[in-house]
């Protein structure tokens, strides 16, 4: 079975020594009063609750899954999870940066992440029950009335109610535009919800006692389109008025997916008759309110796939050191045994550098944008909410599809150094593989991902997000461009932010004479741009590094090794990228439609 660690050195490196977090959050009035001590005893004690509770339930959950009874609807989750939730619950785990208002610890964005990375890493499938409670928690939050807010945010800051997103149904995934799901007013404001959601992750479940599902649909005089689609908020149980739970509500499972990975969620196809609603935010204006959960669920997919890239390579690295296999190119290595360990081999050494390099890279982007969100958040600075909002809104799908893509690379090659066992279920690597696959499609498919970074995000404003984020690569670089032993990593830096710039400029022009170019081109770009983030990163971690080599401290050494490996063997995949970038439309389009 597989085993994990969390990875608590390398957060504490990005948190105080790259980030300097502390110094950051004391100047948001909400987080004066945050320290070190206080961030590094939460991720020490979720780091336990990950290994301990949840991680030994992974594989459980894996080849149990969850089981409907098609009598009463009702789902029962694998063994051991509902009395994880149990325990999580009691540990105050989910309030843990909710609104104090509501119950909330008010501890900041950043903080809940690095938790959640590390139970990701320990299991995925659980970790989306409580995970998908938080979108729906920042969505009613935002838009809610006083009376839904009153009603439910205590309830799912606790934990005590879980939350759904109920969007996708089978004619329509992403072009929500086509959703048929009906809802009828009723004479006391209230609404009634007809219609049919599929893949509807933690949809129903036996882990808590309300499910709050956030349901769009259609009023009766709705205009055509995502401009004619509504919120509503639609619990399992119907909420009375003093907030106790009352009758059960007309939504419910009619059927579990059968799915490639993440078994132990329950995928729901979810049924409405008549289901009793309320109405988020304004009529017709559903999308807008939505796109709180679903931005908030990009970026904890992002995580997702960081915390399987960390997982797939601990335990690759640690069956490396062990498994012995040939002798290496150069001269045996352990004479004292028949073979040498795997680790010797250069390209074995490539998989699980990948994999470390994706792993932490990711790591540090994933810290740092919701830093920024807490900037967003909180901050009483109008200019800086607003350039922090720039930079989440920039980044969301580069998080959401850099690092779910990476984490197909970094499982697929951690399974390999296993060989043949990799194959095999009981060492738990080819789950990853399965599990990491799904997060490259929900949430917005990668391709939709990289559409609303050079359509939406970048070519929509002229680039003026981009040039914000360039005067970031800027600055480091002229910081840096004296400085002779950071020139390995500046100079390939500075050379990726030129090609962005020029790439952009000519995809721009392009889209102007035929918008198919930006179809044909914005995978490639937003590798392109994902390799730029993590090349400014790598530059600033390699910089700590470098200096605190003379500690003794071998993790500086570790990180630098790392760093190079970035630069020398991943960065210049970016090439290859702009190249076929280039290319254009005309190679996919020009092929009529009969020769496929």
């Amino acid at each position: 079975m597989a085993q994990y660690t969390p990875p608590l050195r390398d957060m504490q490196f990005l948190l105080h020594e790259l980030l300097n977090v502390v110094d950051e959050l004391k100047q948001l009035p909400a987080h004066a009063e945050i320290d070190a001590d206080t961030i590094n005893a939460v991720l020490e004690e979720g780091g336990k609750f990950a290994a301990q509770v949840t991680a030994p339930l992974n594989q459980i959950g894996d080849q149990e899954g969850c089981k409907l009874d098609k009598s009463t609807h009702e789902v029962t989750t694998p063994k051991g999870f509902k009395e994880a939730y149990v325990q999580y619950v009691d540990g105050g785990w989910p309030s843990l940066s909710c609104d104090p208002e509501y119950g909330g610890q008010g501890l900041p964005h950043v903080l809940n992440q690095c938790f959640y990375e590390m139970l990701n890493s320990a299991n995925q499938a659980w970790t989306m029950y409580p995970g998908l409670s938080h979108g729906a928690y920042e969505a009613l939050h935002a838009h809610g009335t006083p009376e839904q807010k009153k009603l439910y945010l205590p309830k799912l800051t606790s934990g005590q109610w879980t939350g759904t997103m109920c969007l996708t149904e089978s004619h329509c995934g992403t072009d929500l535009g086509l959703l048929r799901t009906k809802a009828e007013p009723q004479a006391d404001g209230s609404y009634k919800l007809t219609g049919n959601k599929i893949f509807i992750s933690a949809g129903e479940h036996d882990m808590a006692e309300n499910i709050v599902h956030l349901v769009l649909a259609r009023l009766p005089d709705a205009p055509a389109g995502s401009k004619g689609i509504s919120l509503f908020v639609v619990p399992k149980y119907n909420v009375m008025p003093d907030g106790k739970i009352g009758s059960r509500n007309g939504i419910y499972c009619g059927g579990l997916e059968h799915k490639m990975g993440i078994h132990g969620n329950a995928t729901a196809q979810i049924v409405l008759e008549e289901a009793n609603g309320t109405l988020v935010g304004e009529p017709n204006k559903g999308l807008a309110a939505m796109f709180v959960m679903m931005n908030a669920a990009r970026l904890g997919v992002g995580m997702q796939g960081l915390g399987l890239t960390e997982v797939a390579y601990q335990n690759a690295v640690a069956y490396a050191r062990d498994r012995i296999q040939m002798r290496s190119l150069s001269g045996v290595k352990a004479p004292d045994k028949p073979a040498d360990p795997i680790i010797v081999h250069p390209d074995v050494r490539k998989m699980l550098l990948t994999a470390r390099a994706y792993a932490e890279g990711g790591r540090a982007l994933g810290i740092w944008t919701t830093l920024m969100l807490d900037k967003e958040l909180s901050s009483t600075d109008e200019e800086e909410r607003r350039d922090a909002a720039d930079f989440v809104a920039l980044v969301t799908p580069i998080v959401k599809a850099f690092l779910t893509d990476n984490a197909w690379i970094s499982t697929s090659h951690c399974l390999q150094v296993f060989g043949g066992h990799g194959y095999i279920a009981e060492w738990g690597m080819e789950q990853f593989v399965r599990d990491a696959r799904i997060n490259m499609i929900y949430e917005g498919t990668n391709t939709i991902q990289s559409l609303d970074l050079l359509g939406r995000k970048i070519l929509a404003d002229n680039g003026a997000k981009l040039k914000k984020f360039g005067k970031f690569v800027r600055d480091f670089v002229e910081e840096e461009g004296t400085n002779e032993a950071m020139q390995e990593f500046v100079n390939p830096l500075a050379d990726i932010g030129e090609k962005v710039t020029k790439l952009t400029t000519e995809l721009g022009m392009k889209s102007l004479q035929n918008p198919d170019e930006v179809g044909a081109a914005a995978v490639d770009y937003l590798r392109v741009c994902g390799h730029l983030v993590f090349a400014y990163l790598w530059a600033r971690m390699a910089k700590v590094a470098l200096a605190k080599l003379d500690s003794g401290d071998p993790f500086y050494k570790a990180k630098l090794h790392t760093a190079r490996f970035y630069f020398a063997k991943l960065l210049p995949e970016t090439a290859t990228l702009i190249r076929t970038a280039r290319a254009g439309a005309k190679p996919m389009m020009d092929i009529e439609e009969s020769l496929f």
